[in-house]
């Protein structure tokens, strides 16, 4: 055997006796977040204003306006034609009021829970971080394993907040892609086609199928990010109408 057969043939065996490189969520979340954007894009949002239609059972479409902003703060709001509906998150306070739409000077309001309020914190987070575990600092990430979702292969990541808010994440192995996300509740989320936005991809379509069956949805027509919310955007409000 020449000498350079030899030192090929050592190499070979040295590389095949080693044992293969460990698999870990950071791989998959570097693949995932570069489907999204570049780091430089992820990394300079700091707040998303999603504007669209919610689609719930019995052929109900209404505005829907959503509001993500650094570090914990979110703000939902659905204009019925009778109700409008607002729900918020300000740090370790969540509330949701409900105004009389013909006669706004008629309202209710409840502070959220514990438990509502941990799952407004880590929904925010998420939308906020694009999985970054950086930004992920109180949230466990574990390897899924790797199954077919649609036809797509997959790999699974759980993402475990405190509160046990958890969020199964399922990544085509090819692209990054997100697939599907099931929530502790059971609850199945899915992002349908997408828009791209300061060079972000963010989806065009979200639905959600509860465990009993009903499907709601939002289709985005607008996302706006980085715009600077002020801080009653998101406060408890006072007992006045707002």
């Amino acid at each position: 055997m020449k000498a350079g057969n030899l030192y090929a043939f050592f190499v070979s065996v040295v590389l095949c006796a080693l044992p293969a490189a460990a698999d870990t969520p950071d791989k998959w979340i570097a693949k995932a977040r570069a489907y999204l954007g570049n780091e430089a894009e992820l990394n300079a949002i700091t707040s998303i204003h999603f504007s669209g239609t919610m689609e719930a059972p019995g052929d109900i479409k209404i505005p829907a306006e959503i509001v993500f902003q650094k570090p914990y703060r979110q703000r939902i709001t659905l204009r019925g034609p009778k109700v409008i509906e607002v729900t918020a998150l300000d740090g370790y306070d969540a509330w949701q009021k409900r105004i009389n739409a013909e006669n706004p000077v008629q309202w209710q309001m409840v502070l959220l829970d514990a438990l509502q309020v941990k799952r407004l914190r880590a929904n925010t987070l998420e939308n906020l971080s694009f999985y970054s575990t950086r930004e992920l600092k109180d949230c466990t990430i574990q390897l899924g394993g790797e199954l077919d979702v649609d036809g797509v292969s997959c790999v699974k990541l759980v993402f475990a907040h405190v509160g046990g808010v958890t969020f199964q994440r399922f990544f085509d192995k090819s692209t990054g892609r997100l697939v599907k996300t099931i929530t502790e509740n059971g609850t199945e989320i899915r992002e349908e086609g997408e828009m791209l936005t300061a060079g972000v991809r963010f989806p065009r379509r979200v639905v959600n199928k509860a465990p009993n069956g009903n499907v709601t949805a939002i289709s985005f027509d607008k996302v706006v990010v980085n715009e600077d919310f002020p801080a009653d955007t998101f406060a408890v409000p006072s007992l006045q109408a707002r």
